[in-house]
């Protein structure tokens, strides 16, 4: 079937989020790695919790939320310059390497971005890794305040993008949002990273690839 649109998650497809870990590590020292990892643990979870007691918060706050949680289960006590700059760090996460040249190969076709992250942390991103000439458009949560994986979260794209859904190839590295995307009708792309273990829900990626490059040969 034809696909009229490509669709990405963010935060661990398009953008690396432990490329924070550097500059965790220099505030932290000897910390870095452990604090970047429940970071980002602790992130998702808090999502997920505040979808189930309708208790929405914008990522921006659950992400700051998260990271001190992170710092405190190492028995450290954050100052809130060492949050600010950590923080700030979330504003400028490297993209993967083969992020550009693959949203360049899917020209003709519209780009987007569904993330949970609010626009005043995500649009920064996309303009520091330079890729907003290469997107048509960034989808957040924030606007009906619901996180994914509830359906309502991607029915965005549809909405959004003029689109049906079996002609969406929606694109993530997180095995929850693939699970997510797959049940509300999208044919779904999992990009496995390094030590990626899909989830036991009963639902199952259409698509597995390593490299966001490879993209190409499932759309045309």
């Amino acid at each position: 079937m034809q696909t009229d649109a490509v669709v990405f998650d963010a935060y661990g497809t398009l953008f690396d989020v432990r490329s924070v870990q550097q500059e965790t590590e220099q505030r932290f020292p000897g910390h870095g790695d452990a604090i970047t990892g429940t970071w980002r643990r602790k992130q998702l979870e808090y999502t997920w919790l505040r979808s189930l007691m309708n208790r929405y918060k914008p990522f921006s706050g659950v992400t700051r939320d998260a990271l001190v949680y992170a710092i405190k289960s190492r028995g450290l006590a954050p100052e809130e310059s060492q949050i600010d700059d950590l923080m700030s760090a979330y504003l400028r996460l490297t993209a993967f390497p083969e992020a550009r040249q693959a949203l360049e190969q899917l020209a003709g076709r519209q780009r987007a971005i569904l993330t949970n992250g609010d626009l005043p942390l995500i649009e920064p991103a996309v303009k520091a890794a330079g890729l907003n000439d290469v997107l048509d458009a960034i989808l957040t949560v924030d606007t009906i305040r619901i996180y994914k994986p509830n359906p309502q979260a991607y029915a965005l794209v549809t909405e959004h993008l003029g689109v049906d859904a079996q002609r969406v190839l929606f694109v993530s590295s997180n095995p929850f949002d693939v699970v997510g995307a797959t049940q509300f009708g999208f044919r779904v792309a999992w990009i496995k990273r390094a030590g990626g273990q899909m989830d036991e829900l009963d639902a199952k990626p259409a698509h597995t690839v390593e490299t966001l490059t490879e993209l190409l040969s499932l759309v045309d």
